[in-house]
């Protein structure tokens, strides 16, 4: 099974990007999956590849549980390579209780949770019977971690060392990341913690990195943003400092949202093979698709592949060169769009206009981009249906990928984003554009 553009689930479940890493000359995609139905149950990791990050073949099952620590779950986790082999890293998860009439679930969230490893010689092959490694036990010292909530290992190599973040909480109360080192990737010490009041009550998929010479620390926190929406757990990034010695770690009050959509979750992020800092997340999807074909029903998408850069103190994530390679066929006539495949937008607002792409529509007010989904997301009033950009200073240049079940608006190349889940587009656009543009022939694919 292949996808363009937007890696969605092969059928039923997907949730988290895990293990993205450009290896001997293709991308790896790995991701949360439940192959036996369209919503979350026992994870499992399902694996795609791509020579260009657009164009995703679906591998089928790579990890699944096999081992008494892993038995209720392969969470997630990251990829490096070392001595030209893959060495896979992720969170293992015991339930210590089951619900009595659905074993996917933990009873009173009762689980533990530890952190281990395989090592694949090729990228393709993974031995999920021999080939595990319980690399840090399940923390029992409450000063320490927390044995249910301490998860999603990204692992990297600098200088002559292995550093490992993970996510934590003090008791479900304050959310703290852990740091440990390695000489060799595999056997790990305790480095260092820290807590934060913007690491919500829980913090999952930190990811630490170097942005042109700063460190960017971007995780997720839960309860972040609470309220009477659903959603209450958001992606952020933000600049810190970093010491590697010791693994200290300081970061001011400041922080902003990785897509202002908030649909977007557990984002990963890895270099492409042109160095660049690229980031995959996970759209939130309330409800299934049904499809016909091999796909079927199915629950969960990738965004777009995203370029992070800094300027003047602000991350932004702009579209990647080979998404914007690739969505660059002109369309003369809008009549001309075909709403099953993916196609780009690009126009400039004024106060007063409004864009309106199949029901979905977007407008200035006050100074910001703003979306609302309400005509394409219908009965789902408990989710958020209109998102806002911060203050843009006068300045509205979009830059819009519309999928069948995702539009995604890159406001001023890439300074904000807004991404929205939404169903039923219809077949109709009206507003101010500036250029149509559409996917290549794959036949012309060079």
């Amino acid at each position: 099974m292949k996808d363009t553009l937007h890696l969605r689930a092969p059928g039923n479940w997907i949730n988290d990007p895990n293990g993205f890493i450009y290896y001997k000359g293709k991308y790896h995609l790995f991701y949360q999956y439940f192959p036996y139905a369209p919503q979350w149950g026992t994870m499992h990791w399902g694996h795609a590849v791509s020579e260009d990050l657009l164009h995703w073949e679906h591998l089928g099952v790579a990890l699944y549980p096999s081992k008494d620590y892993d038995r209720n779950g392969v969470f997630s986790g990251s990829a490096l390579e070392k001595d030209g082999k893959l060495y896979l890293y992720y969170s293992a998860v015991k339930y210590l209780e089951t619900e009595a009439e659905d074993i996917h679930h933990a009873k009173n969230d009762a689980f533990e949770t530890s952190q281990a490893m395989v090592i694949s010689e090729d990228g393709f092959s993974f031995d999920n019977m021999g080939a595990k490694k319980q690399i840090l036990p399940v923390i029992r010292d409450e000063e320490l971690a927390d044995a249910t909530h301490t998860r999603d290992p990204k692992v990297w190599k600098s200088g002559d060392w292995y550093y490992m973040v993970l996510g934590s909480t003090k008791s479900g109360k304050v959310g703290r990341v852990l740091f440990y080192k390695s000489a060799d990737g595999v056997n790990w010490e305790y480095a260092n913690q820290y807590s934060h009041k913007n690491f919500g009550t829980i913090l999952e998929c930190p990811d630490l990195f170097e942005l042109q010479g700063q460190y960017v620390l971007q995780a997720s926190p839960m309860e972040i943003t609470p309220g009477n929406t659903e959603y209450t757990s958001q992606s952020i990034c933000t600049l810190v400092d970093f010491q590697e010695e010791k693994c200290g770690l300081s970061l001011s009050d400041s922080y902003q949202f990785v897509d202002y959509g908030l649909d977007l979750y557990a984002p990963q992020t890895n270099a492409d093979k042109d160095g660049n800092r690229v980031m995959i997340g996970w759209l939130r999807m309330p409800l299934p698709v049904k499809e016909d074909g091999e796909r079927g029903v199915w629950n969960g998408m990738m965004c777009t592949p995203r370029v992070m850069e800094l300027q003047n103190g602000h991350v932004y994530f702009r579209m990647h060169p080979e998404a914007d390679r690739y969505l660059s066929r002109e369309v003369s006539d809008r009549t001309q769009i075909d709403y099953n495949k993916p196609f780009r937008i690009k126009t400039t607002l004024e106060n007063g206009e409004m864009l309106d792409i199949g029901g979905y529509e977007i407008y200035v007010e006050e100074d910001c981009i703003k979306a609302d989904r309400s005509r394409v997301f219908e009965g789902m009033e408990k989710y958020r249906l209109v998102s806002c950009t911060p203050k843009l200073q006068g300045r509205y240049e979009l830059d819009i990928v519309v999928d069948r079940n995702l539009i995604e608006i890159f406001v001023n190349q890439g300074e904000y984003v807004i991404s929205h889940v939404v169903y039923g587009l219809e077949n109709s656009l009206s507003g101010p554009v500036e250029r149509i543009l559409t996917g290549w022939n794959e036949n012309e694919k060079e």
